[in-house]
Order: structure tokens, then sequence, then C-alpha cells
């Protein structure tokens, strides 16, 4: 698949998606309180297949496969290796539903988003009767997911993770007991089962770390939401000795850091295709805006100052979405370097985003500022990204500690040579 451009079906596909977006789910996401999950706008993701396709890629792809997923591969099997033939088309598939969607409707691309990150380690790394059991009910809209890794204290830095997971002294070895807090979740509290990273064995960092399937209704398990700047659902989560048994983890024991990373490759470029699909939506504001709007004698566009300025939010926007596409093309072929494409992807279309948001606001004025406005809208959507799913300073960090095992000087060094 050639990364500097789409096909003519996939180009089809996100116009209708744009139009399905401003059209039908943009009335629906109105229509929501911010900071509540939005099940009727689920519900209509889900009508249009928008969720199941997440899981099992574009047509003409085998699935992964799931109780109610359709497809050829057997019940209970989850989705393939990257890289694996079954996987083509996956990563790529979600950028360009996430761009497409946020183009027309942010909230309806971060219920979509949410979904998927929530229940990606277990569609990836789940049992099968974790699958038979949740799955189904994510991509029919009617459970609501949540990636429950953040803590007060571990952020940006996942492997200091302080949540324990003890052995739970009614069980012996067949089940521990959750301890301590999560915090800034996506979709808490009000999800219906929570992907929940825990410490099983102090001092070995991210050795140490183990997934476990959390349902809402879980005993100790309880939550509290928080007012953020961004309308999407945020919340803080506080388990009191909830009780979690081998059937409840995700992958293996002490390897969830593992199930954690696998997860945030897929989706970090797909953060740059959300921040993609405002920056679009932005730039075409100020193409309309600056086109119309009349100023020292005439219309906007034709002053050099601004001029320039648009030129570069688009050429920005531009290279933004081809290092996106690039990042998500790499994954779906399971190269090496996916964990720093997909830095490089998040970090450059973030920031872009960023700018070209606030540059349409500049350019728009006092009416960009009014509640209700676009880009009002977009500016406080804009600013989330550049911190979720691993702040800018550590894709820059991921990307610089990537680069310098490569270059020849570095290997001398550290061979001694």
């Amino acid at each position: 698949m050639p990364v500097f451009s789409l096909d003519p079906v996939q180009t089809a596909w996100c116009a209708e998606l744009r139009e399905l977006a401003v059209g039908t789910l943009r009335p629906l996401a109105a229509r929501g309180e911010p900071g509540r999950v939005n099940r009727p706008l689920l519900a209509a993701l889900a009508e249009r297949g928008l969720l199941k396709r997440m899981f099992t890629g574009p047509p003409g792809v085998s699935p992964g496969g799931f109780p109610g997923a359709g497809g050829g591969s057997p019940a209970g099997c989850g989705p393939p290796p990257p890289g694996d033939p079954g996987d083509t088309g996956r990563a790529l598939e979600l950028c360009l539903m996430r761009e497409s969607l946020a183009y027309g409707c942010t909230e309806a691309e971060t219920a979509l988003a949410l979904q998927g990150l929530g229940a990606w380690p277990v569609a990836r790394s789940g049992t099968p009767a974790q699958r038979a059991r949740w799955l189904p009910e994510v991509v029919a809209g009617r459970a609501v997911a949540a990636f429950a890794l953040s803590e007060p204290g571990a952020g940006s830095d996942a492997a200091a993770l302080a949540l324990r997971a003890v052995p739970d002294p009614r069980t012996g070895r067949d089940g521990w007991l959750l301890t301590g807090e999560k915090q800034w979740i996506s979709n808490a509290p009000e999800a219906d089962f929570y992907t929940v990273f825990a410490r099983t064995a102090e001092g070995t960092g991210s050795r140490g770390i183990t997934a476990f399937l959390v349902p809402a209704d879980r005993p100790g398990l309880s939550g509290s939401a928080l007012e953020m700047l961004s309308p999407h659902p945020v919340g803080r989560l506080v388990f009191d000795s909830t009780p979690v048994t081998p059937a409840d983890v995700v992958g293996e024991p002490g390897r969830g850091f593992r199930v954690a990373m696998d997860t945030l490759n897929l989706f970090r470029p797909s953060v740059g295709a959300f921040a993609v699909g405002m920056a679009l939506a932005a730039l075409d504001a100020t193409l309309a805006h600056t086109a119309a709007r009349t100023a020292f004698g005439g219309p906007l566009k034709d002053l050099q100052s601004v001029a320039h300025q648009v030129a570069e939010m688009a050429t920005r926007t531009e290279a933004a979405r081809l290092l996106v596409l690039s990042a998500a093309a790499a994954h779906d072929a399971g190269d090496p370097e996916v964990p720093r494409r997909s830095a490089m992807a998040k970090l450059f279309a973030t920031e872009t985003a960023q700018y070209v948001v606030d540059t349409a606001v500049q350019l728009h004025g006092a009416r960009a500022l009014q509640r209700g406005h676009l880009l009002e809208h977009l500016y406080r959507e804009v600013r989330a990204p550049r911190i979720y799913e691993g702040a800018s300073e550590i894709q820059r960090s991921v990307v610089a500690k990537a680069l310098y095992p490569r270059h020849p000087a570095a290997r001398r060094r550290e061979s001694g040579t």
C-alpha cells in the first residue's frame, strides 16, 4: 500500500465518514452531556459497523475473529500479530476512521477510539472466554470499555505503576487483591469493564506488571468523574482490595507492560490521525473565512501575511498526515521500528494540530472564541492529545533512544573502539 496516496475506494469511504460525522453523529453528540459517556452515539457507531471494523479490519482481510464478529477465524482466536497477512491494513483503517470522524465530529471520533483502546488488549491478548464475553458487546455499542494505565504518580512513566496486586489470602496463589488508584482514565467511572495494569512483583520495573480485565461491578471498585477541559468523560478509579483471579489476567502474569505497549504502538499513530482531522477542519474553516472576510480594502486572503500563514498551516498538516500514514503502514507491515515511527507520528501530528488550530483562531479573531464556534471547540479538544498516550516529551525520548544505537559513532563508543 503506497503511503503517499489513498486508492479511490479509501478516498470515497473517508468522504462518506465525513458526511456521516457532520450529518448524523454531530447532532447526536450535541444532545449528549459533556463529560458523560454518550451511549446513543456509541449505538450509532455500532449500527454503521464502525466499532466492529476496528477489530475485524478492512473488507477483504481475514479478521481476527471472535464470537459475533463474523469472518473466517475460529471463535475465540484473537487478532493475528502485526505483520501477519490477517493484520494488513488494520492501523491504516483506524487512522482513516479517526481522521475522517474527527474532521466532522470529534466526540464521535473519541467515542470510537476509546472503545478500541479499552478493548484492544482483550482482543489482542485476552482469553477465549474474555473475548466471547465482552467483544461482541463492545462492537454492538452495548458495553463501554476503558484502558486504565495512568495513575496520580505514574502518567508518562508507565513503568512506575503503584497499583498493587497482592496474593489474595483467601485463595493463595489463585487470586490477587488490587489496591490503589488510577487517574485520568477515559470513560471512567461509567465504563462497563476496565483493562487494568497493576504491579504483581515489586522492584522489577516494567517486568512486574500484569494486565487484568476488571468488570465495573467488581467489589471494592469505585470511581468519580473529573472535570476536564475536553468534553469527553475522564475519571478516577479507586481499588479497595478488589479481587481478581487468573481468569481475569490479560496475556501472561508479569507481561502486562508488553500488552500496554502493543496497544499504544497501534493507537499512537491514530492519535496523530485524530489531530490531523482537527487540523484539516481548522484549515478548511480558515480558507472559507479568509476568502470571505474583508479588511483593509480586500479579502484577508490577499494580505501576504495571512496567505503565508495559511500556506504554513496547509504544509504542516500535509506533512503530519503523510507521517501518520507512513507509521500506520509500518505497523501493518510488521516493521521492527514501529515504536519510533509511531512516536514520530504522534509527536509531529499533535504539535502540528495545536499550531494550526491556534493560528486559525488568531486569523478568525474574537468570533473564534465564542462558545459554540467550531474553533472554540477545537481549541479545547486539541490540547489533550499532546499529553495522553505519552506526552510529546516522552515521544521525543522514544525517538532519540531509537536513533542513537543506529548511528556508527554511538555503536563505536558502546563497543569501546
